[in-house]
């Protein structure tokens, strides 16, 4: 069983569309107890970082999904939003505490290119770092689809799995542990997006 986690932020159905497509069973829950039942998890997610905290927050999710995550080691995936909520702290709109599970921050994409526009919308490069199962079967010159303002800078250069050239580079994909986190959406990047979460289910 899948578990995609429900804070009231995210493309919920187009996650469990494509993870129904895979094959797998998939469930939409807020509910820490579907949660620690669940053999993944995926935390989806589009809009602001300081409403995903606070939804959160308000859901009580903050402790028991870290302690499910972080100390129990359950194996989850962030997209967008949800893998920059990962991060320890954010700097959308003010400073904001993140979960703390990737030591890295969240800052505004600021490509040195005057031409190139933010939000950063559609397909774009991932610039395979390390060697990854969320890569196998994966070409290097893949493409996949993004749609974001800000991005998360991971400290430890080990983790970082992937970057995108965007006017310069960030952080596209990460890994720590049993902690994956995508930038760009691979529910939304057709067939490559697919092929990275069989990976991840299968694999992760």
């Amino acid at each position: 069983m899948i578990v995609i986690i429900d804070y009231g932020l995210g493309n919920l159905f187009s996650v469990i569309g494509a993870v129904e497509k895979l094959g797998f069973k998939a469930k939409i829950s807020s509910k820490i107890a579907d949660m620690e039942k669940a053999d993944k998890l995926i935390l989806p997610g589009v809009g602001a970082f300081s409403d995903g905290m606070k939804n959160l927050k308000n859901l009580s999710l903050i402790e028991p999904l870290t302690k499910l995550v972080v100390e129990k080691k359950k194996p989850i995936l962030g997209i967008c939003l949800g893998c920059q909520l990962m991060a320890k702290e954010s700097f959308e709109f003010g400073h904001h505490k993140g979960l703390g599970w990737i030591d890295g921050s969240v800052l505004k994409l600021e490509p040195n290119d005057k031409d190139l526009r933010v939000p950063h919308v559609g397909w774009d490069d991932l610039l395979q770092r390390k060697k990854s199962i969320l890569f196998e079967g994966i070409p290097s010159d893949a493409l996949f689809y993004y749609t974001h303002s800000f991005h998360i800078k991971c400290n430890n250069p080990d983790d970082i799995l992937g970057e995108c050239d965007y006017g310069g580079l960030f952080t596209a994909a990460f890994n720590h542990n049993n902690i994956y986190g995508t930038q760009f959406h691979p529910e939304k990047s057709q067939l490559h997006g697919l092929n990275l979460l069989k990976n991840f289910l299968e694999k992760g």
